[in-house]
């Protein structure tokens, strides 16, 4: 049986929009033959449709988009994500065929954890759900209820299913992507029958989809897998005449929607039998970021972008993804120098520009700090010049980027990284200020091999003298970030750690790190989470992001 798997790139809550790219993948899909069409999870609504699931007109509008969609289910049968508003809300597979709705299946396994809250708008299913495609059982599934052996998949197998299908929103991180993969392969061997597994693509808010959707054969080898970070069509050829011994009988329900014949096309139709290649793992941040940073501006209507160009690694980092994610017409970088910012530091950023032939504005804030240090000299009067004064060229800094923001309609990119963001080694409303935090999520050791991974390619634009320069602020005389923090190679395990692992102090040192140093680290990490929550949203690499896989209480007594 021919399948076909649209990893498409819905925008959530344009229903409009989402009922056309799912209506052009069934075209598209009959054109290339196939008996079954697949569109990921809740696509009708886009992933994850947060509080929009408690507005009634919402899941109305969704169910009158699928009714227009079903009429294209002529020839074909196509099952596609939808919420399903009966008394309760579902998270749903709609199956499609003759021109109607045939049935649907429930999710069963509901998320909730990590950037997931599904029980807060879904209520489960209760068994799994088969249906005859051209004489061939197929048992369908929503994302999570393929991660663990066991309903519905297991009951499926038992009624006789021949290939599961799973419909998935399954967001990106470093290194899922072959867990999840390795993960369905297991499934496959386990139940001895191919898995088709049709995943979404795409940027929203702070989550990336990756696509890579796949299909497995019942001995566990790929027979098919789509690009990452694109939107794809996968077809694939699926013989499930022979089914390996495999799972156990769960003893569950399983509904039986229909029994449904296609005539798809002559079988000389081309095929995009597809095996795509999987990308490295920091290849894998580097696409995700950029797609990240695309969907964003772009989802949300923004002309361009503006960032600050400081010379350092963040901002040359930030600046190449802008470049790769929107072109360079629509990147301007602003450098804007005090006095203590470095010759060399200011040269690097104008051969960056240039490198990148993105817009470069030169704002100098010198006269400005004087207007400022003038201004509050009174109300100073009889104090040292301290961190108020350094973190007033960030503010400045700040105020700049948001006019031109206000100005031309561009988003403020800011530039800081995860371990800086981690431990407040930042300016609120300063270098914090801005629309979107492209690197929130990735640590400072992280953002030097991306800007390495970076300038393998052809152009190189990245000068050699930003990788080698000792990280600082430049806030004042000499400064260098190993002056307030640890050396990076030692912060970025730390905070892996503490933030990620949840580890404790006593832990911590029994890993090997000094023990004033981990005590010193977790009180700067606790005290900053009220910087934190203020920060603009952004991508999401890691496995505990800040933000919506991390709420930590800012008003918070508890020391480790």
């Amino acid at each position: 049986m021919r399948i076909a798997l649209a990893q498409i790139n819905p925008v959530v809550g344009d229903i409009a929009g989402n009922e056309s790219l799912v209506r052009a993948a069934i075209a598209d899909a009959k054109a290339a033959g196939a008996a079954l069409v697949a569109v990921p999870e809740l696509a009708l609504t886009g992933y994850p449709p947060e509080d929009l699931l408690l507005k009634e007109h919402v899941l109305a509008d969704a169910a009158a988009a699928l009714e227009r969609i079903a009429r294209d289910a002529v020839g074909i049968v196509a099952v596609v994500g939808f919420p399903e508003a009966d008394g309760k809300v579902f998270n749903s597979a709609a199956v499609l065929a003759d021109g109607k709705l045939a049935g649907t299946y429930r999710k069963n396994d509901l998320p909730n954890y990590g950037v997931f809250d599904e029980r807060r708008y879904f209520e489960p299913g209760d068994h799994g759900a088969l249906i005859e495609v051209d004489g061939v059982l197929v048992g369908l599934g929503i994302c999570e209820d393929i991660w663990s052996v066991g309903p519905p998949e297991s009951d499926e197998v038992d009624a006789g299913a021949q290939l599961l299908l799973n419909l998935s929103a399954s967001p990106f991180q470093a290194e899922k992507g072959m867990l999840r993969e390795q993960m369905l392969v297991d499934r496959a061997l386990h139940y001895g029958v191919p898995v088709a597994f049709c995943a979404q693509v795409g940027g929203q808010d702070e989550l990336v989809f990756d696509g890579r959707s796949l299909v497995v054969g019942s001995a566990g080898e790929i027979l098919a897998r789509a690009p990452q970070f694109e939107s794809w069509l996968l077809t694939c050829e699926v013989d499930p005449s022979e089914r390996r011994p495999g799972g156990s009988p769960a003893g569950g329900s399983v509904k039986v929607i229909g029994s449904f014949t296609t005539t798809p096309p002559s079988a000389d139709t081309s095929l995009d039998h597809l095996v795509a290649r999987v990308l490295d793992d920091d290849a894998a941040v580097y696409r995700a970021l950029v797609l990240g940073t695309r969907d964003y501006a772009r989802k949300n209507g923004f002309s361009g972008v503006v960032l600050g160009l400081s010379g350092g690694v963040d901002s040359a980092l930030v600046a190449c993804i802008a470049r790769d994610a929107l072109g360079p017409e629509k990147v301007t970088c602003v450098t804007m120098p005090s006095q203590f910012s470095s010759e060399g530091t200011f040269n690097d950023a104008v051969e960056l520009a240039a490198n990148l032939s993105v817009r470069l504005l030169e704002l100098p804030i010198g006269e400005l700090m004087e207007d400022y240090d003038a201004l509050l000299a009174a109300a100073f009067a009889g104090t040292e010049r301290d961190l108020t004064e350094e973190n007033l060229q960030a503010r400045i800094r700040g105020n700049l980027l948001m006019a031109l923001s206000n100005k031309f309609g561009w988003l403020v990119l800011t530039t800081g990284n995860k371990s800086e963001m981690a431990v407040g080694y930042s300016t609120l409303y300063g270098d914090s200020a801005g629309g979107f935090a492209v690197i929130k999520d990735v640590p400072k050791t992280l953002v030097y091999r991306l800007c390495a991974l970076r300038n393998l390619e052809a152009d190189v634009p990245i000068p050699e003298s930003i990788l080698t320069r000792a990280p600082s602020a430049e806030l004042r005389p000499g400064q260098e970030d190993q002056d307030s923090l640890p050396p990076y190679e030692i912060l970025d395990p730390l905070l892996e750690g503490y933030v990620e692992r949840d580890l404790g102090t006593d832990a911590l040192v029994g890993e090997g790190f000094d023990r004033e140093v981990v005590e010193r680290v977790v009180a700067l990490v606790d005290h900053a989470e009220y910087k934190r929550r203020q920060q603009p949203p952004g991508v999401k690499v890691t496995p505990k992001a800040f933000g919506r896989d991390r709420r930590m209480p800012i008003t918070n007594r508890y020391k480790d």
